[in-house]
């Protein structure tokens, strides 16, 4: 059985965010950004943060839990949102490729 000791599980005290991952800035109630956790909106549900992530016009984000007491965070999901899509820098400056097609060629006997 596994048992897990209740000072370490504090799910009453668990904040839901969305994270811009290239900024690091959590999005707040006004649907602006801030750097500061505590000003950022809560959600009660990850698919409700997600779905909400997802509209946004940021590229990558994080659903995160904050646990203020202990001060932690817990990645819990990514994604994408409406933000323009970001392409390698190899990929840029790659040349492209082309791959010819497979021949197979029967054993000789």
């Amino acid at each position: 059985m596994l048992v897990v000791r209740e000072s370490v599980v504090l799910f009453g005290f668990m904040n839901i965010l969305i994270e811009d991952a290239e900024t690091l800035e959590y999005l707040a109630g006004d649907n602006k950004w801030t750097k500061k956790v505590s000003e950022g909106r809560t959600f009660k549900a990850t698919e409700a943060a997600y779905q909400v992530a997802k509209k946004e016009p940021i590229g990558r984000f994080n659903i995160v839990f904050y646990i203020a007491q202990t001060e932690q965070f817990i990645n819990m999901n990514h994604g994408r949102g409406r933000g323009p899509g970001e392409v390698s820098p190899i990929a840029e400056i790659a040349p492209a490729v082309q791959i010819a097609p497979v021949v197979q060629v029967a054993p000789a006997v």
